[in-house]
């Protein structure tokens, strides 16, 4: 390699266009505004505002999912202790998957990706809460001291 090929330090290659792998590479350390982001995969959003609202939709989605999938009670009372905890373990796999790729979302520090992901968890906590409350009061209902079953 000659010293031309060199960055001017000389410890880096240069890029076809001039620039050093590590500058044509830099991720954003800051919160900015804009579709040109870089979530999840290179390239993608890339510079199309349809498939950066793709992106953000995809984000408050999954978010979503992590806050129902995490306040929901799955297994019913009677299964077996195999069953269960098979079924826990498929419902964490995703969980958790989904929670990894939220993160890797927020890190391109994207403020509308951002604001996405922290929608999705309100979002997705206040269905799941809603829901719970929502059984816990029907269940009450049904119970022997309630007035409607004693009319």
């Amino acid at each position: 390699m000659s010293k031309m090929d060199m960055s001017p330090g000389g410890d880096m290659p240069l890029m076809p266009n001039g620039t050093s792998d590590m500058q044509c590479c830099m991720m954003q350390m800051s919160f900015y505004w804009g579709k040109e982001a870089t979530v999840l995969f290179r390239g993608w959003p890339g510079n199309s505002v349809g498939m950066y609202i793709l992106a953000i939709i995809l984000v408050f989605f999954l978010t979503m999912a992590v806050e129902v999938l995490s306040n929901q009670p799955l297994i019913k009372p009677g299964t077996s202790p195999l069953v269960g905890g098979l079924m826990q373990a498929f419902v964490q796999f995703f969980r958790i998957s989904f929670v990894y790729m939220v993160m890797l979302a927020v890190m391109s520090f994207n403020g509308g990706i951002f604001i996405s992901a922290v929608a999705g968890h309100t979002l997705g906590f206040f269905i799941a809460k809603f829901r719970a409350l929502a059984l816990v009061n029907k269940e009450e209902d049904k119970g022997p001291s309630s007035v409607r079953n004693n009319v």
